[in-house]
């Protein structure tokens, strides 16, 4: 997913949907996410992984729901 925007496009809609975090490129070329916040906010990001960005081809999507840390303030983009 390397290459496409795709952390960029995902930092704006957690954003948008105020939810703290991060994204970032892993070394397979897969793309990581981690939110924190409302349910019915992170459901809408959930949403918007399956589609990506303009560029973007998603072929899967994995997700999980543990228990919020609590230790983000923000949501960021991460090199790695």
């Amino acid at each position: 997913m390397q290459g496409v925007y795709f952390r960029q496009y995902t930092w704006q809609e957690a954003r948008r949907l105020n939810l703290v975090g991060w994204v970032a490129n892993q070394p397979d070329g897969t793309v990581r996410v981690v939110a924190e916040g409302p349910a019915e906010a992170l459901r809408q990001l959930l949403d918007f992984l399956h589609r990506g960005s303009p560029l973007a081809r998603v072929e899967r999507v994995d997700s999980a729901w543990p228990a919020a840390t609590g230790t983000f303030v923000a949501f960021q983009v991460r090199s790695t």
